[in-house]
């Protein structure tokens, strides 16, 4: 294989072209859909052509989100195929380390049956695979993950503490984007967010970070993937962040910023100078149960 070299499929996994003469995904119980962010429109128009049978599961790999809107993967299945017949996988699931000893996946779905089905496959593979209810949620936090590991990279040379905010502030961000269509707020602390972020932010090959590194260098992002050899999915899912997030009136300014460091409409000094002095939004404390507290302790001592 092109990118994992050394490793070989097993004997029982036959490779064809989707829709040459021997294709048989007329017949499969099960589709994965592992294409690159920007081909996820035309692919699911490809299968929707093609039809699919009514017993089979269709399920996305992809971190990414679909052009030109940043429409979730499966939220584009669903309008073709019903929900019940659509999931999706995340999780930590760097390639060479899955291959070789495993990963920590998540597949989500809103069937049950689905959930449990796909993550049996895996398990038989020996690969560790959790099942939840929360698609949106899952492939936000995918796109959360890479978009943090860009942000991270485009600011780690002005400190980690810097970088830390970036990530921090990309993932709130993202987090009510995935709010705002249901999705539920543990899925970001859980495997598909800040496990698969940790794995990221750990792996010396990242891809994402490394394009971040480039950015802040000042290569342009059209020549970043070029540079690495391969896809840095967070050059794509970025700006289709932004743009989702703006269609949902869910405010985003280090999103937003981000995808013009991407497209080279702001220079670096003003997306640092937007991470270091952004204020966020003060704490709301519900209730007031600490002036509640002094209160009642103010009455107790006039009563002495």
């Amino acid at each position: 294989m092109h990118y994992l070299q050394g490793v070989s499929l097993a004997h029982r996994i036959n490779v064809r072209a989707f829709g040459s003469q021997d294709d048989q995904s007329g017949r499969a119980d099960l589709i994965l859909l592992a294409v690159p962010s920007h081909g996820l429109g035309e692919a699911i128009d490809t299968l929707a052509r093609r039809g699919v049978p009514e017993r089979t599961y269709v399920v996305s790999l992809a971190k990414g989100l679909v052009p030109p809107d940043g429409t979730p993967p499966t939220v584009a299945l669903e309008q073709v195929f019903g929900a019940e017949r659509v999931g999706c996988v995340g999780g930590p699931a760097h390639a060479r380390e899955m291959v070789e000893s495993g990963a920590g996946l998540v597949c989500a779905s809103h069937s049950a049956a689905l959930a449990n089905a796909v993550a049996q496959v895996f398990q038989n593979a020996g690969v560790v695979c959790e099942v939840s209810s929360d698609p949106v949620g899952v492939e936000l936090a995918g796109c959360a993950k890479n978009a943090a590991a860009l942000a991270s990279g485009a600011t780690e040379a002005q400190g980690l503490n810097a970088a830390g905010m970036a990530a921090a502030d990309i993932f709130s961000e993202v987090t009510a984007l995935a709010r705002s269509y249901g999705a539920q707020r543990k899925t970001f602390i859980g495997r598909a967010g800040i496990g698969d972020l940790v794995a990221t932010a750990l792996a010396p090959t990242s891809r994402n970070r490394s394009a971040g590194e480039l950015l802040a260098e000042g290569v342009p992002g059209s020549e970043i993937p070029e540079r690495l050899g391969q896809a840095a999915e967070a050059l794509e899912t970025v700006p289709l962040l932004a743009r989702a997030i703006q269609r949902a009136g869910v405010e985003a300014p280090v999103t937003s910023a981000l995808a013009r460091l991407i497209e080279g409409s702001l220079p670096l000094e003003d997306w640092v100078a937007l991470v270091r002095a952004r204020q966020p939004e003060p704490a709301r404390f519900a209730g007031g149960w600490l002036r509640r507290f002094f209160a009642r302790r103010q009455r107790r001592n006039a009563r002495r």
